[in-house]
C-alpha cells in the first residue's frame, strides 16, 4: 500500500485510569517496546505543551466534535483527543470512554504514537506475533484495532495523538488515514488559534493598560510639560509596538485558517487571494480546493458572520466540518446540510455564515470539468467565456443561509466548465464597497471587470483583482478563487 504510517503492536501491563470525580477504575495500560523520548528532547517537547495551556482545561465541543468524527470515519466505537504529559496521558476529548479523564503515562499506544510524524497502525492485534499475546488483546476489552496520529507543532514537538480504538479489526483506507492526519493537523490549529487569540487579548489589555497609564500621568504632572511629553512619546512608542504585536498574532491566525497551497490539478487553472480588510483583526472569509478521490476534487468559499477570535474559531470548525462531510457525501447539497446541523448543534458562539461548496471532475462529455455546486445564501460564481468575452451568473435557484434555521433548505446546480473558461467564485466585501471612497463597485462593475479581461486565466484574473481589491480599500474581508479550464 502507498500510505505512509507506522505499523506496531504493542505489549501490555496492569495500571488505572483517573475517572471524572476522582474515583480510580481498573483498567488495562498499555507498554510497547518503544520507549518515550528522553533526555533534551522530551524536555522541550513539554516546554511546547506548556505553551499551549491546554492541559487540565474543561470540555470543549469542538474537540469533543474532532474525537466524535475520528469514531465515525472509521465507524468505531472510541475515539480520543490525548495529551501526553510528563506522567499521564490527559484526555482532551475522549468519545465512548464515558468519565475517563487520564491514564498513566507507562509506554503504550498514544505514548508510542508521539514518537514518530506518522499515523500509527494496528491492524489485527490478535493475529500479530508482536501483540497476540497482551492482555489489552486477550483481556476483557479484546481490543483488536488502534490508529493514532500524532498532533505535531510547526516546530516539530508531538503533543498528543488523535487516535481510534475498536474490538474489531480494520483495514483502514487511505482516506480514513489521511483523514486521521487531518483531524490531528485540525486540532493543532485550534491550538494555534486559541494560543494567538489568548496572545492577542493579552496584548490589547497591555494596550488599554497602558492608555489608562498614560492618561493618569498626564492628571499627575499637569505641570510638567516637557516631562508629560516625553512620557506621551514613550507611550505612543509602546503602544505602537503592541500594535505590531496585535497584527503579528492576527497574521498568524488568519494563516491557520487558509490552506497553505492549492493542489495541482491536471488541465485546471487555479488561483486565490485573500484581503484582510484590518491587519489587527481576524477575519471570517474562507476558501480551500483538496482532493477527495482518485479524479475528483471538492472545493469551497465563504464568509462567517463577524470578526476577530470567535468568528475564527467558526471558520475553523467550517473547514474541516466541510471537508469531512465531503468523504461521507458525494451530494454538495447533504454536504451543506451537515454543516448547518453542525452549526446548530455545535458552535458555543452562534454565527451565521454563507457557502459555495462544489465538487468538479473530468468531464464526460467532452473536454474540460463537470462541476456540481450547492448554494448557501452567498452571492453567485462568475463564468467567464474567453472565447466571446461573455459573463454570467452561475446560481441554483435557491440555497439559505447555514447556522440560523435547524431546516435550512439548500440547491444546487450544474456547470460544463470548457477549455478557455473561468469560474470566479468572491465573497461580498468585493461587492460592497465604493471605488475609492466615491463611486460604488457592485455585481455590475465586477461583471464588466472581469469582461474586460476574459482572455485572462485565473491567476492573471485573481492578481488583478487582488490590485483592485487593495485600491477599493474594503470595509469588509474580501476572499476570491478562480478555476480556468485549459
Amino acid at each position: 500500500m502507498s500510505r505512509q504510517y507506522s505499523q506496531i503492536a504493542c505489549n501490555v501491563g496492569v495500571g488505572s485510569l483517573t475517572a471524572e470525580g476522582g474515583r480510580d477504575v481498573d483498567v488495562v495500560n498499555e507498554d510497547t517496546f518503544m520507549q518515550p523520548a528522553e533526555g533534551a528532547v522530551e524536555t522541550d517537547r513539554m516546554r511546547a505543551l506548556t505553551r499551549y495551556g491546554i492541559l487540565d482545561t474543561a470540555r470543549d465541543k469542538t474537540f469533543d466534535r474532532i474525537a466524535r468524527m475520528a469514531a465515525r470515519c472509521f465507524a468505531v466505537p472510541m475515539a480520543t483527543v490525548s495529551m501526553v504529559d510528563t506522567d499521564r496521558i490527559w484526555f482532551k476529548a475522549a468519545y465512548g470512554l464515558h468519565g475517563v479523564k487520564q491514564v498513566s503515562r507507562d509506554p503504550g499506544l498514544c505514548a508510542s504514537a508521539i514518537l514518530d510524524d506518522v499515523p500509527y497502525l494496528v491492524c489485527d492485534a490478535l493475529a500479530d506475533p508482536r501483540a497476540s499475546n497482551n492482555p489489552l488483546v486477550r483481556g476483557t476489552l479484546g481490543i483488536r484495532f488502534y490508529a493514532g496520529a500524532p498532533i505535531v507543532t510547526a516546530d516539530g514537538h508531538r503533543l498528543g495523538t488523535v487516535d481510534v480504538l475498536d474490538t474489531r479489526p480494520h483495514q483502514p483506507t487511505d482516506d480514513q488515514v489521511a483523514m486521521l492526519a487531518d483531524l490531528a493537523a485540525t486540532v493543532m490549529d485550534q491550538l494555534e488559534l486559541r494560543r494567538a487569540a489568548a496572545s492577542a487579548a493579552g496584548s490589547q489589555q497591555r494596550l488599554r493598560d497602558a492608555a489608562e497609564d498614560e492618561r493618569d500621568a498626564a492628571r499627575e504632572d499637569r505641570d510638567a510639560a516637557e516631562r508629560d511629553r516625553d512620557a506621551a512619546q514613550l507611550g505612543r512608542d509602546a503602544a505602537e509596538r503592541e500594535r505590531d504585536a496585535i497584527e503579528e498574532y492576527a497574521a498568524v491566525l488568519q494563516r491557520t485558517l487558509l490552506p497553505p497551497s492549492l493542489p495541482n490539478i491536471p488541465g485546471l487553472g487555479l488561483a486565490a487571494h485573500y484581503h484582510p480588510a484590518s491587519r489587527r483583526q481576524v477575519g471570517g472569509d474562507f476558501y480551500d480546493v483538496f482532493v477527495i478521490q482518485p479524479e475528483r476534487w471538492a472545493f469551497f468559499l465563504g464568509d462567517v458572520e463577524g470578526h476577530g477570535a470567535a468568528a475564527a474559531a467558526v471558520t475553523s470548525l467550517i473547514r474541516y466540518t466541510l471537508r469531512s462531510a465531503a468523504l461521507h457525501y458525494s451530494d454538495p447539497i447533504e454536504v451543506l446540510a451537515e454543516l448547518n446541523d453542525v452549526l446548530i448543534r455545535d458552535s458555543s458562539e452562534k454565527h451565521s455564515c454563507t457557502v459555495l461548496f462544489g465538487t468538479l471532475e473530468l468531464s464526460s462529455d467532452g473536454p474540460g470539468f463537470h462541476m456540481t455546486i450547492a448554494t448557501g445564501g452567498h452571492p453567485p460564481a462568475l463564468l467567464i467565456d474567453a472565447a466571446d468575452g461573455s459573463v454570467s451568473e452561475v446560481r441554483s435557484s435557491g440555497g439559505m443561509l447555514l447556522g440560523v434555521l435547524a431546516d435550512a433548505k439548500f440547491e444546487a446546480c450544474n456547470v460544463w466548465l470548457r477549455p478557455g473558461q473561468t469560474l470566479l467564485f468572491y465573497t461580498d466585501g468585493l461587492i460592497e464597497t465604493r471605488n475609492q471612497g466615491t463611486a460604488r463597485f457592485g455585481e455590475g462593475e465586477l461583471a464588466s471587470f472581469v469582461a474586460s479581461r476574459a482572455g485572462l486565466g485565473a491567476t492573471e484574473l485573481v492578481d488583478q483583482l487582488a490590485a483592485l481589491t487593495s485600491n477599493l480599500r474594503p470595509r469588509d474581508d474580501v476572499a476570491l478563487l478562480a478555476l480556468t479550464s485549459r
